[in-house]
């Protein structure tokens, strides 16, 4: 059932829902939470089916909040509430609420919502893109109990995580960390069936990808031992890689699909390990609204404490570039290739730099001879 109201009031739309639900022959809500979704026009689609989805497993009323402000004086200066209700089908297993928020009217948008909120039950407010800086204070997000943010949609993926970790308040959760669950059980698992001492870890995954960060300082805030951070062509996250005397125990995932467990001494196994959707992410989310202690310590902690590298590409260090190494006194006629490092700028985002081209064979031979021609003279090289 689809109703449309124009130009409406909340009391309006309390009315419609209620009058919708008793021409379905529920009287009773049966609804466990309030889900509110802060998005716009382009991202409602893909933001309500992902909400519709994960209500089958969490029956809510969903409220998505469409803010349309206006360009021209004109169009700011007109106040009005658009509403557009759908219920059975069309809403999941529960009640779907669009708002469209005309003028003035969308600067005050914790007015409109707070009357549909479900009385006596938990608010969770969704930003698909475009979160505030701190969601806590947000006028809708200090409405909610839990507040759930997507870090991958932002223009620096890896420089939100510190917007995030500056903003944090108990109850805030990101949907780079959700999508990490699987691997950190997986390796969890694979720790509890061996007793070995880690020594070191190295997570490889795409550049740009705030869960491949937050997968390696979780690691490096369990663990205790340094973690590299490898870039690859992904997707999502490839492999993690944990140092022991006996070997390396290692989870790869190279097609987003399927992974492989290898630990020493033990034949490898396949694993499941496909990348999520949105709603299979949302419906995680709401299983718990208590705050996430361990996300809040992995989010927290600077993103700078991973050393990097570029696959296939030596280190040159933690938190600099062979460059910054040759500056500070090191030999600057090391391979091209070795001074190819991802850098981490000033903030937390990350620039990757791309590999020169390979030099021509007449380039190379006269390399090699001037190579030769000092040979008698050691030297070292950046990074180790």
């Amino acid at each position: 059932m689809k109703i449309d109201l124009t130009d409406t009031t909340s009391s309006k739309i309390n009315a419609a829902l209620m009058n919708a639900r008793r021409e379905s022959g529920s009287t009773a809500a049966g609804m466990v939470l309030t889900l509110v979704i802060v998005t716009d026009e382009g991202s409602a689609y893909d933001a309500l089916k992902a909400a519709n989805d994960a209500s089958r497993e969490h029956p809510s009323r969903i409220l998505a909040v469409i803010k349309r402000a206006g360009r021209s004086p004109r169009a700011r200066a007109e106040t009005r509430l658009d509403a557009e209700i759908l219920v059975g089908t069309d809403a999941g297993s529960g009640e779907t609420v669009i708002l469209r928020m005309h003028g003035e009217l969308a600067a005050h948008a914790q007015s409109v919502v707070l009357p549909l909120l479900l009385p006596d039950a938990p608010v969770v407010v969704w930003w698909p893109d475009n979160a505030p800086l701190n969601p806590a204070q947000d006028p809708l997000g200090a409405l909610a109990q839990r507040r759930i943010t997507d870090a991958v949609t932002a223009e620096s993926p890896v420089g939100q995580l510190a917007q995030r970790a500056a903003g944090y308040t108990p109850g805030d959760t990101d949907l780079a960390w959700t999508r990490i669950t699987g691997w950190r059980s997986m390796l969890a698992a694979a720790l509890d069936q061996r007793d070995v001492t880690i020594t070191g870890a190295v997570v490889e995954g795409e550049s740009y990808n705030p869960s491949v960060e937050l997968l390696g300082l979780w690691l490096h805030n369990r663990l205790r031992v340094p973690v590299e951070r490898v870039v690859t062509g992904g997707p999502g996250i490839t492999a993690v890689r944990l140092r022991t005397a006996d070997g390396d125990i290692t989870l790869d995932r190279p097609d987003g699909l399927l992974g492989t467990l290898c630990m020493p001494g033990a034949p490898d196994r396949m694993v499941a390990l496909k990348r999520r959707d949105t709603a299979e992410l949302i419906a995680e989310e709401l299983r718990r609204l208590d705050p996430d202690d361990i996300y809040a310590t992995a989010v927290r902690t600077p993103v700078d404490r991973l050393r990097e590298r570029i696959a296939g590409v030596e280190h040159a260090g933690p938190g600099g570039t062979v460059e910054a190494h040759a500056a500070a006194g090191a030999p600057t006629d090391a391979p091209a290739e070795d001074k190819v490092v991802e850098a981490a700028v000033a903030g937390p985002a990350r620039v990757t730099a791309k590999l020169p081209k390979k030099a021509a064979p007449a380039a190379k031979k006269a390399a090699a001879g001037k190579t030769a021609t000092r040979a008698a003279a050691p030297r070292k090289r950046s990074g180790q």
